[in-house]
């Protein structure tokens, strides 16, 4: 039985990943903590629901990674995606951090799976959860119970007392009813705004109305909104964001990973008007599947389709959509509601431009267009064989830049520059201090388990201090 009548050392805000790892690594130095989930039980997690995998950096080949995965390289990576807008201090603590989580995690329940092969290319720098998120997720639960973790659901939190950079208390909905908790550290791990369309709408006007949230809708921002509010300083770009395209089909909230398409190398895609409007052949997919959500989403009506044929159905997973099918590529674009002469003459344009090689989606071949705009640079094959197929996609929103800045001790840091006293964050809620723009797949969980752990256990200190 939760007393919310005493005072914990430690209060964590948050339900997922990060926020269980702070909570475990503050137990784990004897704080007692109090975990306040938003989501009912069955909905826990937020996004880590959704989850398969985590990025980390490792020197050998291992059980469940096929080679070594550098911390330069990681860096590399990075620093790819971002283009450059990323927190260099504070990102290569965190690739410095991830070497030890892989073990880490383990001890605190978790399993791994030897990694997936096949179109995903992450065999050997990302490492599969048996079970995938949702047991994951389960065993920290598990495991922070057993170790006496307090947990309340249903536990929206309305308001943080804050008086001059340090946490005092935090009232929220219980029952009914507005209760508080008081702790002598705080961990807020509560995660961005993306499935607040109203704040969306103030960055990316009417056309947010168009996204799909692929995860939990419980990430409202309103956690990251109080302490930007109280003077905690906010970083990262607020139009920027986790945005893939994902089937169009797919539920407003929490369609989760069967919905995201991983198709594009494999064929063009073209927006309302049958136009290509992006090279879809630009770098290994899972450097790249991230840019597709904002690519769609300025499109008109935030809306395209990936055309492909028959030869390459099974080259890719499948999601919970079938594909739309059409005998030619002028039925096809019936079936899309597409204008069937438009669709013609880019797919025809297309395929004239298609220059022989040799195909390989694990490495960046040598088929590639001439001639044509946008280019395709790797992967480029004829349309010719029917039926012909489609998917069609809207931006698919996973989570939001717009950060508390932390330093690197997940401490956050006042408008003023000042460190807070007793206030820690971890999660997506302070992604944006190394997710400038951009995304590599696995790198989301990174950040939770890497600061979730940091976060913990210099609360742990701060309360015992």
């Amino acid at each position: 039985m939760v007393d919310l009548n005493r005072k914990y050392d430690v209060l964590v805000i948050g339900g997922g990943n990060a926020a269980l790892c702070a909570a475990i690594s503050a137990r784990r130095l004897g704080a007692s903590v109090l975990v306040l989930e938003g989501a009912p039980k069955f909905y826990r997690g937020g996004n880590t629901r959704h989850t398969r995998n985590m990025r980390c950096a490792h020197d050998t080949a291992t059980e469940i990674l096929t080679g070594p995965y550098t911390e330069e390289e990681f860096w590399e990576d990075l620093l790819r995606v971002t283009g450059g807008q990323t927190d260099e201090e504070l990102a290569r603590h965190m690739i410095r951090e991830s070497k030890d989580i892989l073990n880490w995690i383990v001890e605190q329940g978790v399993r791994w799976q030897p990694s997936l092969g096949g179109t995903l290319s992450l065999g050997r720098t990302n490492s599969f959860f048996l079970g995938g998120g949702r047991a994951m997720l389960n065993a920290l639960y598990r495991t922070a119970e057993q170790l006496g973790v307090d947990i309340l659901y249903d536990a929206e939190v309305k308001e943080l007392e804050i008086a001059d950079g340090m946490f005092l208390s935090a009232s929220f909905k219980q029952n009914g009813s507005h209760v508080a908790a008081h702790a002598s550290a705080l961990v807020a791990a509560a995660g961005g705004f993306e499935s607040n369309i109203e704040w969306l709408k103030q960055y990316w006007g009417e056309a947010a109305d168009n996204f799909l949230i692929r995860g939990t809708p419980y990430n409202r921002g309103s956690v990251l909104k109080m302490l930007l509010d109280k003077g905690v300083q906010e970083t990262g770009d607020p139009t920027q964001c986790h945005a893939v395209a994902i089937d169009a089909r797919a539920p407003k909230f929490d369609g989760g990973i069967i919905t995201r398409h991983d198709s594009v190398v494999f064929g063009i895609v073209v927006n309302k008007h049958a136009q290509r409007f992006y090279d879809e052949g630009e770098d290994i997919w899972p450097k790249r599947y991230a840019i597709w959500g904002r690519l769609v989403a300025a499109q008109p009506d935030q809306i395209a389709y990936i055309i492909f044929d028959s030869t390459v159905v099974t080259k890719f997973m499948p999601t919970l959509f079938p594909p739309i099918a059409g005998g030619t590529v002028a039925e096809l674009a019936g079936e899309l509601e597409l204008d069937p002469t438009a669709l013609e003459r880019t797919v025809t344009e297309f395929n004239a431009a298609v220059r022989p090689g040799t195909f390989d989606h694990t490495i960046l071949d040598d088929c590639r267009t001439e001639g044509i705009t946008p280019a395709k640079t790797h992967w480029a094959r004829k349309i010719e064989t029917p039926p012909y197929l489609a998917y069609p996609v809207r931006p698919g929103i996973t989570f939001t830049y717009l950060a508390t800045r932390v330093n690197n001790e997940a401490r956050m840091l006042m408008k003023d520059g000042r460190p807070s006293a007793n206030m820690f964050a971890a999660g997506e809620i302070m992604a944006g201090n190394v997710l400038g723009k951009g995304y590599a797949a696995g790198m989301g969980m990174t950040i939770g388990s890497v600061f979730g752990r940091i976060a913990g256990r210099e609360a742990a200190r701060a309360a015992r201090n």
